[in-house]
C-alpha cells in the first residue's frame, strides 16, 4: 500500500479572469520510507505538490490519498489532525517561534497534541542529541546560525513520530557547506528512523541524496529518476 497516491491530480488557481494550471494530470505513488526528491525550475509547481501532499490544499479534480485515506473529501478538522500526527513540515523560512528556546519550538507540537510531560522531554531531548545541538538547548532561535535553525526545524517535524516530512526547498537560504550537512541529517534520519521524506529543490547538488527523483515541468511529470540507496 503506497504511503501517497496522486491519480489524475490537477490543481487550477484564478488569477483574476485567468486560470493558472499549477499541476496537470499527475500520477504519482510514494511508499514508505522513500527519499524522494522533485525537482524543476521556478514556477513549475514543486510548490503546489507539495502543499498537496501535506494537507495544505485541495485538488481541483483527481484522487490524492494518504495511507488510503481521500484527502480530497477529509473535513478541515479530520486534516488538520493528520497534519498534527502523521505529516512533518520543513520550510526554508525555518518557521521558529522566536521568543521560546530550542527544547521548547521542538516540543510545541507536543503540547498541541495533549502528550504527557515526561514523554514530551525523553522525544525532544532524543531528537536534540540526533540533530546535535544538545549545548545549545537553552537558546532562542536569533542566537542561532542559519544552518542550527534549520536542525531545530527538522527535530520539530520529527517530534510527532511522523509518517512523512515534507520539505520545501529546506537547504535554499544555507550556504553549499551547511546544506550538505542538513541533507545528510535528514539522510541519517531516513535510514535510521525510516521515515518517508518528500522534498523539493531545484539545486543539482541537493537531488544527488534523493533515492528517487521526479522531475517536473509546466505543472506535469517529465520523467522519473531511480537513483541508488
Amino acid at each position: 500500500m503506497p504511503l501517497l497516491q496522486m491519480e489524475n491530480v490537477s490543481k487550477d488557481y484564478q488569477l483574476g479572469k485567468a486560470v493558472i494550471h499549477a499541476l496537470k494530470n499527475i500520477n504519482l505513488k510514494v511508499e514508505k520510507g522513500e527519499f524522494l526528491s522533485i525537482v524543476g525550475p521556478s514556477g513549475c509547481g514543486k510548490t503546489t505538490m507539495l502543499n498537496l501532499m501535506g494537507c495544505i490544499d485541495k485538488p481541483t479534480s483527481g484522487v490524492l490519498k494518504f495511507q488510503e485515506a481521500d484527502l480530497a473529501n477529509m473535513s478541515d478538522n479530520a486534516e488538520a489532525d493528520l497534519r498534527l500526527g502523521k505529516i512533518g513540515f520543513i520550510f526554508q523560512s525555518f518557521n521558529l517561534i522566536p521568543v521560546l528556546d530550542i527544547f521548547e519550538n521542538i516540543e510545541f507540537p507536543l503540547i498541541l497534541n495533549k502528550t504527557a510531560k515526561r514523554k514530551r522531554k525523553e522525544r525532544v531531548d532524543h531528537l536534540i542529541d540526533i540533530v546535535g545541538l544538545s549545548e545549545f538547548v537553552k537558546h532562542k532561535p536569533d542566537e542561532l546560525s542559519g544552518g542550527q535553525r534549520q536542525r531545530v526545524a527538522i527535530a520539530r517535524s520529527l517530534v510527532n513520530n511522523p509518517s512523512v516530512i515534507i520539505a520545501d526547498e529546506p537547504t535554499a537560504n544555507l550556504d553549499s557547506e551547511t546544506g550538505k550537512s542538513i541533507l545528510e541529517v535528514m539522510k541519517k534520519l531516513n535510514e535510521e528512523e525510516k521515515v518517508t521524506f518528500i522534498f523539493s529543490t531545484h539545486n543539482p547538488e541537493v537531488m544527488q541524496y534523493a533515492t528517487r527523483v521526479v522531475h517536473l515541468r509546466d505543472g506535469v511529470i517529465s520523467d522519473f529518476e531511480k537513483r541508488g540507496a
